[in-house]
C-alpha cells in the first residue's frame, strides 16, 4: 500500500470512529417551567395576587385537581446516554396557594425528593387456576371433543 493509500485508510478509520462515538453522546433535556430563583423569590404571600403571579411566572403547568386555588409550576432536567432511558438530574415543583379572594397565601418549593421509583416485582402476572405446561397448552384439546361424558356428538347421535 502506498503512503497516500495508508493515509486515506487511517483518515477513513478516524472518521468512522468519530461518527460512531457521536452516537453515544450524552443528551441533556429540559421539560416544563424554566425556574428563575429571582422571579420565584419575588412572589410574596399577602402581597401578590393571581394576576401578578401570572405576570411574574407565567401560566402554571397545571391547576390543582380539587380546587383552582393551587397553581403548580413543574420543571425537570434529564440526562440520557445514547438510547438509554432518561434519568432526572434536577426537578423543581413550585406550588402557589391562593385564598378565596385570589391573594397568595403560601409558596412551597420541592425538588428531587418527590420522584418515586417504581420497580415491578416480576414479569409474571399470577392467575387463578391450575398450572399448564407448554405441551399441555398445545396438545391439551386432543381427544377432548366428542369424548365420552362430554357434549358434542354427531348429527345422527346428538348425545
Amino acid at each position: 500500500m502506498t503512503k497516500s493509500g495508508s493515509r486515506i485508510a487511517i483518515l477513513a478509520l478516524v472518521a468512522t470512529a468519530g461518527l460512531a462515538s457521536g452516537g453515544c453522546s450524552r443528551v441533556v433535556g429540559h421539560q416544563g417551567f424554566i425556574a428563575d430563583d429571582q422571579l420565584i423569590a419575588a412572589v410574596q404571600p399577602g402581597i401578590d395576587t393571581k394576576s401578578s403571579v401570572e405576570k411574574t411566572l407565567g401560566r402554571p403547568s397545571f391547576v390543582g385537581q380539587f380546587t383552582a386555588d393551587e397553581w403548580f409550576y413543574v420543571a425537570r432536567s434529564t440526562k440520557q446516554l445514547a438510547f438509554a432511558t432518561p434519568t432526572p438530574t434536577k426537578q423543581t415543583i413550585l406550588r402557589v396557594k391562593f385564598d378565596a379572594a385570589g391573594n397568595v397565601t403560601s409558596v412551597d418549593r420541592q425538588g428531587m425528593e418527590q420522584i418515586a421509583s417504581i420497580d415491578p416485582v416480576s414479569d409474571k402476572t399470577p392467575t387463578l387456576g391450575r398450572e399448564r405446561g407448554f405441551f399441555e397448552d398445545i396438545f391439551g384439546n386432543i381427544g377432548a371433543i366428542g369424548a365420552t361424558g362430554q357434549s358434542g356428538g354427531t348429527a345422527d347421535n346428538p348425545n
